[in-house]
Order: C-alpha cells, then sequence, then structure tokens
C-alpha cells in the first residue's frame, strides 16, 4: 500500500549534492519526486541513481515556483494527500521530515512550514535582512503569524493546491501562496526546523536584493488583485 504523501525536491544544477539529498530523504518517506528545472548538468541523473521514484524535467530553467508547481500537478494527478517539499542543496535536513509528518497527522494543516526564525542571526547581514523584511511584509499583507516567509521545506495540503491559482514561476510563489491561503482561511502553521547549515548563500539561486523586491511585488498583486 503506498503512502499518502510525496516528497518532491525541485533542483537547478545540482549534481553534486541532489543524489545525498535523495538518499536521506528515502530513509524518511517514500515516494521522493525530483524536478530538474532545465539543469544543464547531470542533476537529472544524479537523482534517478540515488533512487527517485519520478524525475520530472522541464527543457529550460523556468524557476523554482515553475518547478513546485509541475510537482504540484503531478501529485494531484496521482492524488496524494500532501506534499513535503524541501531544496536540493543539502540546506534541509531530510531527517526533519517526521516532524512535518507528525503535524500534519496531529493538526491536518494545509500549509506547515518549516521555520528559520531562530536560525537567523547566524546568517550573513543581506541574507538575514531579506529573510526578516520578506516575513514582516508577507505577515502585514496576509494577516498570517509568518515568522519566516522563504523557506521552502514545508507541507502542502492538496486541498490547498486545489484551491490556489499560483501565478508566480520563481522564489515569489512561495511567499504568494502564503497570502492566498491567508485569504482563503486555510490553516497555516509554522515548527522550528534545524539545518544542515544556515547560510545558503554558496548553494542558493537566491538573489537577495531582485528577488525580494520580485517577492515583495508579487505579495501586493496576491492581496489585493487576483
Amino acid at each position: 500500500m503506498r503512502s499518502d504523501l510525496a516528497v518532491i525536491i525541485p533542483a537547478y544544477n545540482a549534481e553534486r549534492t541532489v543524489g545525498n539529498v535523495v538518499i536521506e530523504a528515502r530513509r524518511q518517506h517514500e515516494p521522493v519526486i525530483v524536478i530538474d528545472d532545465g539543469s544543464v548538468d547531470k542533476t537529472g541523473d544524479a537523482a534517478r541513481a540515488a533512487g527517485a521514484a519520478v524525475v520530472l524535467r522541464h527543457d529550460v530553467n523556468r524557476g523554482k515556483g515553475a518547478a513546485l508547481k509541475t510537482g504540484f500537478a503531478w501529485a494531484l494527478d496521482n492524488e496524494y494527500s500532501a506534499v513535503i517539499t524541501l531544496d536540493a542543496d543539502g540546506q534541509h535536513l531530510a531527517s526533519e521530515i517526521p516532524k512535518f509528518i507528525e503535524q500534519y497527522a496531529r493538526g491536518g494543516e494545509d500549509l506547515i512550514i518549516g521555520g528559520r526564525a531562530h536560525l537567523f542571526m547566524q546568517m550573513l547581514p543581506r541574507r538575514r535582512n531579506a529573510n526578516r523584511f520578506s516575513a514582516w511584509c508577507i505577515a502585514k499583507c496576509s494577516g498570517a503569524d509568518i515568522t519566516d516567509s522563504q523557506s521552502g521545506f514545508r507541507l502542502y495540503s492538496a486541498r490547498l493546491l486545489r484551491a490556489l491559482k499560483l501565478r508566480a514561476d520563481r522564489f515569489d510563489m512561495e511567499s504568494e501562496v502564503i497570502v492566498l491561503a491567508a485569504k482563503r482561511k486555510l490553516r497555516i502553521v509554522t515548527i522550528p526546523i534545524e539545518l544542515g547549515f544556515v547560510d545558503g548563500l554558496a548553494t542558493s539561486h537566491f538573489r537577495p536584493l531582485v528577488d525580494t523586491l520580485r517577492i515583495a511585488w508579487t505579495v501586493t498583486r496576491a492581496k489585493f488583485l487576483w
């Protein structure tokens, strides 16, 4: 009998790290689905070699949000009740996956965010300030009690994924989800998580200035226009 949750890993040029992430995730939960977002290296091959159940590929890089939406569509088509997402660079510890499963079994929330606010002071100032600004902006716009809006370690319920029309394709999609979910009165909770390494500037494709401004613009539209 299959599990009712799937683990989704969006990946872009993550050949060096994605294999270990898949292996560690599989030790916690199956199936593990990788979305290769137009990588120019052997990300997809590394994911398959590590035992990913499915590897979906974009022919060109479309952005993290687009990769996640491809994974969401696959999960809904295959009738999973929820998905857990984590990044491919190794910052997220797959050993934390049971925390999300236990919280979902206990509370049934629609969006569970793995919060890193207790670790912000260990980040470099520009990354810390970008995270704090984004969280403040989204909390104000959504009315949700959000302390970390940019964490990609999350659980999304199928109910949420069916209810929301997501428009953003890059990092801002994860902020768009929070605002739209709050508007729909869907249940959001943050749980504290630990990380493999706190400051992911070396491995992340997030651009603090450009992407923070993009997030602010997306959140504003999600709040007032969408």
